[in-house]
């Protein structure tokens, strides 16, 4: 049974990597994808990538996911253009490594807002819609780095530790409004996020599609059954 067919879904951060990835597989199985990203050519480059000739429809917002309004504004225009929202990826994420004395104000702001605050806005815009339409699910990707600290992680790791937390609450806050709640928690995915400084891809990782597809398992999944929390990681990882 299809269960994404003519849904409404939102992937932050759409436009590359594994929220690249997230909206190819949702439009493959027939949903009307709505992407953001933080630039129009960003966006517009996406979306040529990703347009069919017939198919479900797909539309783009710019929009920093840091910026309450601005992501206001985007659950706004995507009700006014696909009439609601019945799936939100929250994908928009980056990450800086540095030891704590020299890791920068800015920086430490720049990752809490992005991979925390702006799932938050995210998710305080798109519920009441969800609502509105019997239900929903919300998808969060975090990383294995929210339960593995390392060190330079400090900024990261709490923003993704951050994640855990929220998304667990939130399972239990609209769990009732029949809206699920997950979060994926992949290891190492080859992407230019992650990528050695020589910029090699390396086989041993995940790819994107890999997390596109447990996205995917999720939300095909049986209504009565809720995987909460899906860590995943390299099957034979470098030693």
């Amino acid at each position: 049974m299809n269960r994404i067919k003519n849904k409404a879904a939102l992937v932050t951060g759409g436009t590359r990597g594994i929220g690249f990835a997230i909206a190819k597989a949702l439009l493959g199985c027939g949903a009307n994808v709505f992407i953001c990203g933080t630039t129009e050519k960003g966006i517009e480059e996406a979306m040529t990538a990703l347009r069919r000739d017939k198919g479900p429809q797909l539309d783009g917002f710019v929009c920093d996911v840091r910026r309450y309004e601005q992501v206001r504004a985007m659950l706004q225009e995507m009700e006014h253009r696909f009439g609601g929202i019945d799936i939100l990826i929250n994908n928009a994420g980056i990450g800086r490594y540095r030891n704590v004395q020299e890791l920068t104000p800015d920086e430490w702001q720049a990752m809490i807002e992005t991979n925390l605050s702006g799932v938050f806005y995210c998710c305080h815009e798109a519920i009441p819609l969800m609502k509105r339409r019997g239900g929903g699910y919300i998808i969060n990707i975090g990383s294995l780095a929210g339960k593995n600290a390392f060190p330079g992680g400090s900024a990261y790791n709490a923003s993704k530790f951050g994640l855990v937390g929220f998304s667990e609450a939130l399972m239990q806050e609209v769990r009732y409004d029949h809206i699920r709640v997950s979060y994926v928690m992949p290891g190492s995915v080859d992407t230019a996020f992650a990528r050695t400084s020589l910029g090699q891809p390396e086989s041993w990782k995940l790819q994107p599609d890999d997390v596109s597809m447990t996205v995917i398992n999720l939300l095909e999944s049986d209504p009565r059954a809720l995987a909460s929390r899906i860590e995943l990681r390299p099957s034979e990882p470098k030693k």
